[in-house]
């Protein structure tokens, strides 16, 4: 085969891909502190990307013992956490460096 001809066959599928990861793509943004939306429900079963949009000065880090997760987003940064497929189920995330108000949920349906 002709190597512009697989790369004609092959182009359908990436555009498919992509487009099935921007489903799974979810935002959360960080906001005086809090998340919004503070609980989100996502697909059970699927990996997940959330894109944690911190829109305070300052740093934030985002962290779930539940699903696994720790990253530290500068302020006016934002930043990709992927999700392994979850259970059915609630998991909780915070934001580390302000526990009082950054509270969330995951509801994975």
């Amino acid at each position: 085969m002709r190597p512009w001809i697989a790369a004609l066959a092959v182009a359908p599928l990436l555009l498919a891909g992509s487009a099935l990861a921007a489903d799974n793509e979810f935002t959360i943004v960080i906001k005086d502190h809090k998340f919004q939306p503070a609980t989100l429900e996502v697909p059970a079963g699927q990996k997940l990307v959330l894109i944690v949009d911190n829109q305070d000065a300052t740093a934030e880090e985002f962290e779930s013992r539940d699903f696994k997760a720790e990253k530290i987003i500068g302020g006016g940064k934002s930043a990709k956490v992927n999700v392994a497929p979850l259970k059915p189920g609630t998991y909780k995330f915070f934001g580390e460096f302000n526990m009082d108000t950054a509270q969330g949920t995951l509801v994975a349906k």
